[in-house]
């Protein structure tokens, strides 16, 4: 029983400073975030912080995107070698 007791107490323990350090690290993203709103301060960010506040938001060309894309140049280069 007291070791049951014992990994309990661990557990509730562990889960306790888990949110602990969650709270702590998200009152220093959103103080960080506040202080990225200054004029000419650079806030720094590590990469899971980035993340997390949306900083790398993909927008970039997809494959086929791309492909379609040339279609204009090679009409423009048709146009050249055959006024």
């Amino acid at each position: 029983m007291k070791f049951e007791a014992a990994a309990m107490n661990t557990q509730e323990n562990i889960d306790d400073s888990t949110i602990d350090d969650k709270a702590t690290a998200d009152a220093a993203l959103r103080e960080k975030l506040t202080d990225a709103l200054i004029p000419g301060y650079q806030a720094e960010f590590d990469p899971d912080e980035a993340e997390k506040v949306g900083a790398f938001h993909e927008d970039a060309l997809s494959e086929q995107d791309a492909l379609d894309s040339d279609v204009d140049l090679i009409v423009v280069a048709a146009c050249k070698h055959n006024p």
